[in-house]
């Protein structure tokens, strides 16, 4: 691994430089950039020659950014401000008025970039932020190279994060890569999951490699199957308009559900440098089989919620919620069973369901190894051996848990089932978090290692591609099929019910 890898220096502080936010009067920048910034600042992870421009097109203000800032990040960052790191920052934020697709307003931000790497001294270093609806993608970076804003040089680097969803479909993803690759080299754009920020998502790698005893079961041979389970409690909870558009399948598997089963399945890379591990998710997204209509049919199950209390809150059906077709056929929860075509995983299934309305917020991977032979105990009064599983809780409590078979007290055979349990919050403490902030350090460092390639996101969409064809020429007509505070509907439980297994159960 090269000396210079950021890995091997977690306490280097990210490269001068100025961010600029685009769409920076949305709830993104309130609740998680401008907090996670805060944090890093915390931690004395953000360089002493660094700045914030806030680019919207409402009128608001430096001062009133300022103010609106400090509220925000006061109650989002997940700690009591404290004044000295705050004021830091604070005399660090700028907002600047402008429209994303009127040339003027970027001239006027090229001199604003200009004023304040002199007065800050970033050296011509710019990340730029794309927290804007996705059609404003290509004419966002299109400005901004006719600016000459994107250019690099030896002394200055020039980056774009890309917030999700990266595309609708297969065709629109492979559109949006080749429209910022117009402007901007693959080097260059750094397109964010922040699912990839959560510690235990992280830790996938290190749990996975840096530990003997892991490794060498971690395949066909001892696996039985896998389950990703991404399960919330609320509705759509006001953003009826959008997800009516989206979906829970275009929400969350392309992108989400894709990142998970990547890293749990990759092989191990020569080195943790970006593109080392880059090239090994991505050969596990090449190796998920496609489906057959037939497939998708047999293997894929869609839901829609309807009335009930979940989580001690009464839901109205999701077809009542404001912004919603009356008779929507959108889901809001799909499952799913998915091969790997490849040597360590030919034969395991891997099933993932996610949805809304659930019993219960959690999200985990569920690694179920294979039965041991039950011969030993046939003249015992034991009549079931329980499988070992290795539980990966990603959120809200962020841990693993082993869990394994050991004799009850007793003059009888009798086994009862041990857990061990590890909790980040238990071993380390918590650290106030909003998911954002190691991904904004790794984007200031040049490190791509937790964002998606232009390849890893087109092979997602070519995996979903023959079930959202399928589901749109089929109309759902059993919908609502779930109640909300329900696990989804019948159809999932009996999707593994078939090859006799069945959901980890989580209430």
């Amino acid at each position: 691994m090269p000396a210079s890898d950021p890995v091997l220096e977690p306490s280097r502080k990210g490269d001068p430089c100025i961010i600029v936010i685009f769409g920076a009067s949305g709830d993104l920048t309130k609740r998680k950039l401008i907090p996670a910034l805060y944090n890093l600042a915390k931690e004395k992870l953000l360089p002493d020659n660094f700045a914030v421009v806030g680019y919207a097109r409402r009128e608001i203000g430096t001062e009133k950014f300022r103010e609106r800032m400090r509220a925000d990040t006061a109650e989002y960052a997940g700690s009591q401000l404290d004044p000295e790191v705050w004021n830091w920052l604070e005399s660090r934020l700028y907002y600047q008025r402008g429209d994303l697709q009127t040339a003027g307003d970027f001239a006027d931000l090229s001199k604003t970039l200009a004023e304040l790497e002199d007065r800050h001294k970033t050296g011509g270093n710019v990340l730029f932020y794309l927290a804007t609806a996705p059609d404003l993608f290509g004419p966002v970076v299109r400005g901004l190279e006719g600016l000459g804003l994107t250019s690099e040089s030896d002394k200055r680097w020039r980056r774009a994060i890309v917030e999700k969803p990266f595309g609708h479909d297969l065709a629109s993803a492979r559109d949006l890569n080749r429209e910022l690759r117009k402007s901007l080299d693959e080097k260059q754009i750094y397109r964010i999951d922040h699912y990839l920020g959560k510690e235990t998502v992280q830790n996938l790698l290190v749990f996975r490699f840096s530990n003997g005893i892991f490794e060498p079961i971690w395949n066909r041979r001892y696996v039985d199957h896998v389950q990703i389970t991404v399960a919330e409690t609320l509705g759509v909870e006001g953003r009826g308009g959008y997800y009516d558009h989206s979906g829970a399948l275009r929400d969350m598997v392309p992108n989400h559900i894709f990142q998970l089963i990547s890293l749990v399945a990759m092989e191990p890379p020569i080195s943790f440098e970006a593109d080392a591990v880059r090239d090994e998710q991505a050969k596990v997204l090449r190796a998920l089989s496609p489906m057959t209509p037939e497939q998708v049919l047999q293997n894929t199950v869609r839901g829609q919620y309807g009335a009930g209390t979940s989580a001690g809150r009464q839901l109205s059906p999701y077809r009542a919620e404001a912004n919603v077709n009356p008779q929507s056929n959108t889901e809001t929860f799909v499952a799913m069973k998915l091969d790997i075509d490849n040597w360590r995983w030919k034969g395991v299934p891997f099933y993932l369901r996610v949805g809304k309305a659930l019993p219960k917020r959690v999200s985990e991977i569920t690694v179920t190894f294979r039965k041991p032979p039950f011969s030993l105990f046939r003249h015992t009064p034991i009549d079931n051996l329980e499988p070992n599983q290795l539980v990966i809780n990603v959120q809200p409590d962020e841990g693993i848990k082993l869990t394994f078979g050991a004799k009850r007290p007793g003059p009888t055979m009798s086994i009862g089932p041990v857990g061990m349990r590890f909790s980040y919050e238990d071993y380390f403490g918590r650290a106030p978090a909003t998911g954002y902030e190691r991904l904004l350090y790794d984007a200031l460092l040049g490190d791509q290692t937790l964002f998606q390639r232009a390849d890893m996101v087109e092979w997602g969409w070519t995996v979903v591609s023959p079930v959202q064809d399928v589901w749109h020429a089929l109309t759902a007509r059993d919908f609502p099929n779930y109640s909300a505070g329900t696990w989804g509907p019948k159809a999932a439980h009996e999707l593994l019910a078939r090859d006799g297994r069945a959901w980890r159960k989580l209430d």
